[in-house]
């Protein structure tokens, strides 16, 4: 019995280091099927691994081999560390590092959230070119990603953001939600990725099925192409378009760049459970280049990738895909420097100095330089703005727009670089989307014309019209929403949405029932946002006919709301939400998680603070407005809203002070000087509240509610010439008003 027990336990033993070695074989040959770190793990159905690919595609897979996206995200070793951890420090930013092995595992010794330095085991490597980073795991399955990186080119420790020193409680210290793994960057980096985000413990149980970007990755999951190619279906000639997998040679160009996009655009996934589909806004929401993070001419200004940049180009409006000019297996470009360009531009015509007018083969006159200009992200990751658009020095002189000439010519002032171009090219320039997008974009008096004009042109690239029709929630006026109500039956879910999402500018009854048919829309993201409109919407008011899909869609719109939780503006929109149905408990609680997460939201506090203020909590929602004046003092918007609410409560003395502070902050909001006006005429300051209004309808000509209010402190002062003369404006403003009427009856101003 002895013996055969020792025999038995030799015989585990030796499994156990067979399966150990058979581990450490397959991480060290990068197969990486069997990764799992604590609450971190893999799971793997229907996909197979790059090995099973190898066999019949070995071009393909040698290519992907040596590309990036391969060494996205691996377990770390002596292959696949790229950085020096051989006990070296890096202080950078008043912060000393340390980065160092003990045995076969790698750390870093850095400052921790408590302010003080530990050792962080490194749980993963995470990138390649040209910079690596290292992931470090904390409690509740997070992954964070440490600020130094390692330059792969300099052969350097570097900090991203030199120059920035954040306290170790910020939101965006590298323990903090900005730099989590799980929320903001494991979708692209691994195969199949599932955040698994439980918002009731605040935890992630994160999985996946290949642990970097793999075959699979793209072409969906492997089983059943191999199960397909080995069956005697396909040795008999029974053929599958396809194979079972995504992206076959004769994918057509919106699929290509669909699958591309969610990696490769600043985007916002809609839903952990995707729906198999070639329209992308059933899974993810694309940015806009509105001037938030584009700049006001649609170029790339903050970390944008390329996506929506490539969907305002003449290029994509000609069918051209990524895979043109770039290898879809290495990712690299298929032709070296202008030879790229000349695959389908002449070179005789183009590539020669009479075209660049710079010397031929210096870098100024390679074509990426003037029609592709780049911008260093995440401290030395040179990207380039995917609009090939010609520099338009003229238009940087006009509005202050960048241009590619500047990059390189930095001691020559616009007026100079754009009198060049009109040297070499005449004084006519050929009409640009960017000469309407500009002043559209700036929301004053002018722009409602062009943004109509950007609607109108059929020439102008879909994305900038949907940008258009996102601008135009910011002008209420009939023609703004007559405008809108005309663009519900687009093509173009892009453009359906973002008219939804500005329709929420305007009255409930000016779109109820036009509105109602797109709770049924055939795409997710159009369905969620009428659902979003729906929702300020009385139960008693729905047509009846829309409540089933009301139901169904707001059912869609919670869970996606909910989905982005673990994020810190993701409970802000969820308690958003619970505000706009009166659910105060919930929106108070959603407010607050996500005020831990970033203390320094005051979005947040500005919400919250009307959630208390609509329970009659006013106390405590002038305490919040208080700890938003702390993160930010010159903040107009805070002002506005205590003025407001000391209004309300009739405290006028506190009111006026606050009025006053947003006014000296130079508030272009037209509702301050309107309701400051109002207050300056309450307690009999007439004077005071014509001057108020005079600086609003100076900063806001076009705002007919300052003109109304000016009309009755002229009243108050029985100056009735100037208050017809204003009300005049007023009638040829808005004539149909009907809360203008009894100020056009008494002043005898007849239709």
């Amino acid at each position: 019995m002895f013996k055969k027990w020792t025999f038995t336990s030799l015989l585990i033993l030796l499994l156990i280091v067979l399966l150990i070695v058979f581990r450490v074989f397959i991480v060290d040959n990068y197969s990486y099927r069997d990764a799992k770190y604590s609450e971190i793990e893999q799971h793997s159905i229907d996909y197979v691994g790059d090995q099973s690919c190898k066999k019949c595609h070995a071009t393909e897979f040698n290519d992907w081999k040596h590309s990036d996206h391969y060494m996205s995200m691996l377990p770390p070793n002596d292959s696949t560390v790229k950085g020096d951890f051989n006990n070296v420090t890096f202080t950078g930013d008043g912060v000393t590092s340390r980065f160092f092995k003990k045995g076969s595992k790698f750390y870093i010794n850095t400052e921790g959230y408590d302010g003080k330095n530990h050792d962080f085991e490194v749980k993963y490597i995470f990138g390649y070119k040209p910079l690596q980073q290292y992931l470090v795991q904390f409690p509740g399955g997070r992954l964070q990603v440490p600020r130094l990186s390692w330059d792969i080119n300099k052969k350097k420790w570097f900090n991203q953001y030199p120059g920035q020193k954040i306290p170790s409680h910020d939101w965006l210290h590298w323990t903090g939600n900005a730099q989590n793994w799980n929320t903001m960057c494991a979708t692209c980096h691994s195969t199949n990725l599932r955040k698994n985000y439980d918002i009731k413990t605040d935890r992630y149980k994160t999985s996946y099925s290949i642990i970097n970007v793999s075959c699979e990755s793209c072409h969906g999951a492997g089983k059943l192409h191999v199960d397909y190619m080995n069956s005697g279906d396909y040795k008999t000639g029974n053929k599958v378009v396809g194979s079972y997998l995504k992206l076959s040679k004769h994918t057509g160009q919106t699929e290509l760049i669909n699958s591309c996009a969610p990696c490769h655009a600043r985007i916002s996934e809609i839903n952990g459970s995707h729906i198999e589909s070639k329209e992308i806004m059933d899974n993810y929401i694309p940015q806009i280049p509105d001037s938030e993070f584009f700049h006001e001419d649609g170029q790339v200004k903050d970390e944008d990738y390329i996506y929506t940049s490539f969907l305002q180009s003449k290029m994509y409006s000609k069918g051209v895909s990524c895979i043109n000019c770039h290898n879809p297996h290495s990712t690299k470009l298929k032709l070296a420097g202008n030879l790229t360009c000349t695959q389908c531009h002449l070179t005789n015509k183009y590539d020669v100095s009479s075209h660049t007018f710079h010397p031929k083969g210096t870098p100024a006159a390679q074509c990426v330089n003037c029609h592709m200009p780049g911008k260093v992200f995440m401290g030395n990751d040179l990207r380039h703005d995917h609009g090939f658009r010609v520099p338009r020095p003229d238009l940087s002189v006009k509005y202050g727009t960048p241009n590619a000439c500047s990059n390189c010519h930095k001691d020559k002032s616009e007026k100079v670089l754009a009198s060049a171009i009109i040297k070499w090219y005449g004084p006519k320039r050929k009409y640009h989307f960017a000469e309407d997008l500009i002043p559209g974009s700036r929301l004053d008096a002018n722009s409602e014309m062009h943004l109509q004009k950007l609607i109108d042109n059929k020439f102008v690239p879909k994305i900038i019209k949907a940008t258009a029709t996102f601008y135009l929630g910011s002008i209420q006026t009939q023609t703004s929403l007559n405008t809108l109500l005309a663009r519900l039956p687009s093509k173009e879910a892009q453009i359906r949405y973002r008219t939804l999402k500005s329709l929420a500018s305007f009255p409930a009854e000016n779109w109820i029932n036009p509105v109602g048919p797109l709770l049924s829309d055939k795409v997710r993201a159009v369905r969620i946002a009428a659902a979003d409109l729906y929702i300020t919407i009385p139960k008693e008011q729905i047509p009846a006919q829309y409540a089933k899909p009301f139901f169904t869609s707001q059912m869609e719109l919670e869970k996606s709301l909910k989905y982005q939780t673990d994020f810190s503006t993701g409970n802000v929109m969820l308690a958003d939400y619970y505000l706009k149905l009166k659910d105060y408990a919930n929106a108070e609680k959603f407010y607050l998680r996500g005020l831990k997460k970033d203390s320094n939201m005051n979005y947040a506090l500005l919400n919250l603070s009307a959630t208390y203020n609509a329970q009659g909590k006013n106390t405590k929602a002038l305490k919040v407005l208080d700890l938003a004046i702390k993160n930010d003092p010159n903040n107009e918007r805070i002002y506005y809203n205590k003025a407001l609410l000391y209004n309300e409560i009739n405290n006028l003395k506190e009111a006026e002070k606050s009025f006053t502070k947003a006014v000296e902050l130079k508030s272009m909001n037209p509702k301050v000087y309107y309701n400051y006006g109002l207050l300056l005429n309450k307690i009999n300051k007439h004077k005071e509240a014509e001057t108020v209004l005079l600086k609003g309808i100076n900063i806001n000509t076009s705002d007919p509610e300052l003109y109304y209010a000016l009309a009755y402190v002229y009243l108050r002062m029985n100056i009735t010439s100037k208050a017809l003369e204003v009300a005049i404006k007023l009638k040829q403003m808005d004539p149909d008003n009907p809360n203008y009427q009894q100020l056009f009856q008494s002043l005898g101003i007849l239709k």
